[in-house]
């Protein structure tokens, strides 16, 4: 709820001092300072470094940096995408989740500005996609999703980021029927006292500035390993010159301590906390405030030398405290909406663990357990004091509004049929449970004030997978279904819901979703393959339309399909080329009307030259116009107001690896200055001078720069 601020007294801001950055002093030439001292660094330390080991088991050598800039993420396996989110790519390196994820074919996002875009993977939007740090859920709490979940991700963070399309497993939690993103860090091993370090340095157009440091020591009996980033940027300029509102600020620390007795033993303690903020051309506040604070315990215990082989445990606490406001990093348009300085405070707890059993017998595997998840969203309500002048926000209490639960058990059985032949299968129960405690008061009348829901929800997926005998080809083709419970944004963002009920938390169903997945792998030394399509049908598919400042929430039947294919081919030792190429379509069989907020057909062409040490690539990016849209309807986010053109986009990178410690890459994003448009950006808010449906400009010709030293 936005809170009136008085303009005699300094603005609520829970940001502190240490925090707060000047934009403009962090530039090209600090940027090359640092590059320097990281140089001479490296060439001193890569001298002495002591030799180290990362694997679990077996220990392994320390993966050399290699010369090239990743142009597109092929998929190795089906319906399944591993990726090592350090590694440098084109366009400029990722600010958050969101941002990085629409580098892998099938995803794209709704941007409102330069960072915290939301994710969107074949169409399908919020909690179908089921994203996950280290296990566990971190969940944003602003009404309309400002604070995305992963705006709280800082992609180089991680060490592993996997994609499974469509509802193909279980294991990770309820809802996933578009797909299952992993962030993961890798726990350390060293096989004597030693220790490793990881650091990146990124400088670009528009202030753009970041710094990574990963560092860990340890010994055989554990380890303690260290996680630093701060990254920032400017407003941008598009292709026409003009500048778009969307400068940001985010840093993060993260600290885990493991204890490892053998090697098929592990017990880890994570501790991590963040802030940062952001101003959005697409949206009528920014964010002053993503103060994040995470906890984490798991355990892990393999080889136990019975059918019972692996046993893991692990518990997570999440914590996201959210500002919004219209005065910390923009004027208050006197003509807006908003004319006076308002803010809103809201926070999100999140509390749930996991335990899970792998069994192996001679042709079978199973992995099967329980897992919980308690969530608890507040928020700070306007009273008559504060309309009266008082603006320090700590005077009011925080009123829990929502609270939410869920309870699973699942399976998912691997069986090796034959030499060449797979089964995977697995299934999902859960209960989940909604509490609306947003109570009546003399503004807003609420008839489900202290009234809860719960379902019961089953879900699963059979999938078969078939190796040809003379090709080094992969058959699979899965058959999945998903019932999802609404989350938050659909229970508690819109101001009406379906017709003939009280609201949306009493009349938005469960989502149902079967889907039919299938493709093809194939894989050579020179030649890598791949295919994959899916049709699906979505019952009580939950559809948001705006109508002026209302927001309802109701519930059709839709039916979706589309896919992905990818080839990267090595034409001559030292010349190579990818391409990938994602479609999505979608339509509300309802009202016989297209289904919104689908991203248009997209390809991304890439070449790439490599000699020895260094080599030079080419990016051409091309999306297709998208005619096919749903006025005045979409998400909680976006919606659709008009159809949008095509267009092509074409960058220059290159990488040269002083030696196997130390790279440096860099890039041209945009080369020829086009001024672009996404299909799913949000349009431009009136209080920055847009007009109601001018979608946000992309930014125009981006030079970037990185150096990567690893030890």
């Amino acid at each position: 709820m936005n809170v009136p601020v008085s303009k005699n007294r300094a603005p609520a801001r829970c940001t502190t001092a240490v925090y707060r950055l000047n934009p403009q002093i962090l530039r090209w030439q600090q940027a090359f300072a640092l590059f320097a001292g990281l140089t001479l660094s490296a060439s001193t330390l890569a001298e002495t470094a002591p030799a180290r080991h990362t694997s679990l088991t077996p220990a392994a050598p320390l993966r050399e940096l290699q010369p090239t800039v990743i142009t597109a993420v092929q998929q190795r396996s089906p319906l399944t995408i591993i990726t090592n989110p350090k590694d440098p790519r084109q366009p400029v390196p990722a600010s958050d989740g969101g941002d990085y994820l629409k580098t892998i074919p099938g995803f794209s996002a709704i941007r409102n500005g330069g960072t915290n875009g939301d994710p969107v993977l074949r169409g399908m939007f919020g909690s179908r996609l089921n994203i996950r740090t280290n296990g566990g859920l971190m969940i944003g709490a602003c009404p309309n999703r400002m604070d995305a979940p992963t705006a709280y991700i800082a992609p180089e963070t991680f060490d592993q980021l996997t994609v499974i399309k469509g509802p193909q497993t279980v294991l990770w939690g309820p809802g996933a029927s578009a797909g299952t993103v992993l962030f993961e860090r890798l726990p350390e091993q060293f096989g004597e006292l030693g220790s490793r370090l990881n650091a990146s340095l990124l400088a670009g157009s528009n202030g753009r500035f970041d710094q990574v440091l990963d560092g860990a020591v340890g010994d055989e009996q554990g380890y303690v390993r260290v996680i630093g980033n701060q990254s920032q940027a400017d407003d941008y300029q598009d292709g026409n010159g003009d500048r778009v509102p969307s400068r940001w600020e985010k840093w993060n620390g993260e600290i885990a301590v493991g204890w490892t007795p053998d090697a098929d033993t592990l017990l880890e303690l994570t501790a991590g906390t963040g802030d940062g903020e952001a101003r959005y051309a697409g949206r009528s506040m920014d964010g002053s405030q993503y103060e994040r604070k995470s906890l984490g315990l798991r355990f892990e215990k393999s080889n136990l030398g019975g059918v019972l082989d692996t046993l893991e445990a692990q518990l997570y606490y999440n914590y996201a405290d959210h500002i919004m406001d219209n005065f910390s990093l923009r004027t208050p348009n006197p003509s807006s909406r908003m004319p006076m300085p308002m803010a809103s405070q809201v926070d999100r707890r999140t509390l749930g663990g996991r335990v899970a059993a792998t069994f192996i017998w001679t042709d079978v595997e199973l992995v099967s357990g329980l897992d919980a998840m308690s969530s608890e969203h507040r928020e700070r309500r306007s009273s008559f004091s504060m309309m009266n002048g008082y603006t320090d926000a700590d005077q009011f209490p925080r009123n829990t509004d929502a609270q939410f639960h869920n309870y699973g058990a699942f399976a998912e059985l691997t069986w090796y049929a034959a030499e060449r032949t797979r089964l995977i299968g697995g299934a999902r129960l859960d209960r989940a449970s909604a509490k609306d405690l947003r109570q009546t008061t003399s503004s807003m009348s609420n008839p489900t004030a202290d009234q809860s829901r719960a379902d019961t929800l089953p879900s699963g997926f059979a999938r078969y997978e078939y190796d040809l005998a003379d090709s080094p080809t992969t058959l699979y083709a899965g058959l999945g279904h998903v019932q999802r419970f609404p989350d938050y944004w659909e229970l508690f963002s819109p101001g009406n819901g379906p017709t003939g009920t009280a609201n949306a938390f009493e009349g938005v169903k469960p989502e149902k979703t079967t889907q039919l997945d299938f493709g093809a792998q194939y894989s050579t030394t020179d030649l890598q393959a791949w295919a994959s399509g899916y049709v699906g049908q979505v019952r009580d598919f939950i559809l948001f339309s705006t109508m002026g400042s209302t927001s309802q929430a109701q519930n059709i039947d839709a039916r979706i399909m589309g896919g992905e294919l990818g080839i990267a081919y090595q034409v001559h030792r030292n010349w190579k080329t990818d391409a990938t190429l994602a479609y999505a379509w979608g339509k509300n069989s309802s009202d016989d009307q297209a289904l919104p907020q689908m991203p248009p057909l997209e390809a991304r062409l890439g070449l790439t030259y490599t000699q020895q040490d260094w080599s030079a690539g080419a990016l051409w990016r091309v999306a297709a116009a998208q005619n096919r849209v749903a006025a005045g309807k979409g998400n909680v986010v976006g919606k659709d107001f008009e159809q949008s053109p095509g267009f092509a986009v074409f960058s220059l990178n290159a990488a040269y690896r002083v030696n196997k410690n130390l790279k440096v890459s860099t890039g041209i994003d945009n080369l020829f200055d086009k001024a672009y448009s996404e299909h799913l950006n949000l349009a431009g808010n009136a209080g920055f001078g847009y007009s109601a449906d001018q979608a946000i400009n992309e930014p125009g010709r981006t030079l970037w720069s990185k150096v990567d030293l690893s030890f």
